[in-house]
């Protein structure tokens, strides 16, 4: 049987080399002079990191079953679609700080694996809180509807320079005013200081960390294999860089999208409280949704919301047009 089959650390580290592997090839041939990454081109790589994924599912499908598949890409689809929030963020701190968008990418990729070295380490330590004490999953089920219902009532603000964190670096160590190309590193008043690319390196890695602490729960209602979870987070990790040229510029178009992601997280909340992966769970907590069902479900969301944010913008321009 496929479920028969063990992950053994052959199977970490044959992918783990595929993904740096893949993140070489990036950095190193296809980015290796630093350039605009325009629309059609983020475009194509959004399509190439989905078209992987799928194919990881596939053959997820005939080495471990069809339900670890269908665990793959619903865990794909919901830190896919989470991280989508991250983007619009991630695009004010780049328009504070004034980065050109040349520079961009060259951030998003030490930022993206520092993300993957953090996500590691708390799927890690989430699997082994789970397995000693299962109850955990009940809270974070509830954590996730407050987290959902309050992505629905509070605006998402980003003050970088009121960031902790900002502060504290500039108080520990000399901050340029100015770019030196695309260093994090430079020389200034005779010293060695952070560039302010440096500060937006920072902030990207302390934000993805502030939304994997609702996403990464959020899968965990869908598996508790940890393969499964950390796969379906680095491919979805992998694809923020060019997601993030594809919508960075089109933020207005997005407008009921946070709408859908809190629907997404409540769902997903709902799920996990009435689901917890428990063998012998209660007998009113013997609720069983199918992983198709969650799925379709959570697709239908994030489409839902997408159409409409598009369609009520076209009609807006096509009325201001009008006038």
């Amino acid at each position: 049987m496929f479920s028969e089959i063990e992950i053994t650390w052959f199977h970490w580290v044959a992918f783990i080399a595929c993904i740096l592997v893949f993140l070489a090839l990036d950095l190193g041939v296809f980015h290796r002079k630093a350039h605009i990454v325009r629309f059609r081109e983020a475009l194509s790589w959004t399509v190439v990191w989905c078209v992987l994924a799928l194919l990881f599912a596939f053959g997820l499908k005939f080495w471990r079953g069809e339900k670890e598949a269908l665990e793959f890409l619903t865990g794909y689809l919901i830190e896919l679609s989470l991280s989508m929030d991250n983007v619009f963020v991630i695009a004010l701190i780049f328009g504070y700080f004034h980065i050109p968008s040349e520079r961009q990418h060259r951030v998003l990729f030490w930022g993206i694996l520092g993300a993957l070295l953090m996500r590691g380490a708390m799927i890690g330590a989430g699997v082994a809180l789970i397995n000693l004490l299962h109850w955990l999953l009940w809270v974070f089920g509830a954590f996730l509807i407050f987290s959902g219902i309050k992505m629905l009532l509070v605006e998402t603000k980003m003050d970088p320079e009121q960031s902790r964190v900002v502060r504290w670096m500039r108080k520990v160590y000399p901050v340029a005013p100015h770019l030196d190309g695309d260093k994090f590193l430079t020389v200034w008043n005779g010293k060695l200081a952070l560039t302010p690319l440096s500060l937006v390196l920072v902030l990207v890695e302390t934000t993805d960390l502030v939304f994997a602490i609702d996403s990464i729960p959020a899968i965990f209602a869908v598996t508790t294999k940890p393969f499964i979870v950390f796969t379906s987070n680095v491919f979805a990790i992998l694809g923020l860089r060019s997601l993030y040229f594809v919508l960075a510029g089109a933020i207005n178009y997005f407008r009921y999208l946070k709408a859908g992601l809190s629907i997404v997280l409540v769902s997903v909340g709902v799920k996990m409280l009435l689901d917890p992966h428990d063998r012998h769970p209660p007998l009113w907590f013997q609720i069983e949704i199918p992983i198709t069902i969650s799925l379709l479900a959570i697709a239908a969301i994030i489409v839902i919301s997408i159409l409409m944010s598009v369609m009520v913008t076209w009609r807006e321009r096509k009325r201001g047009e009008k006038i």
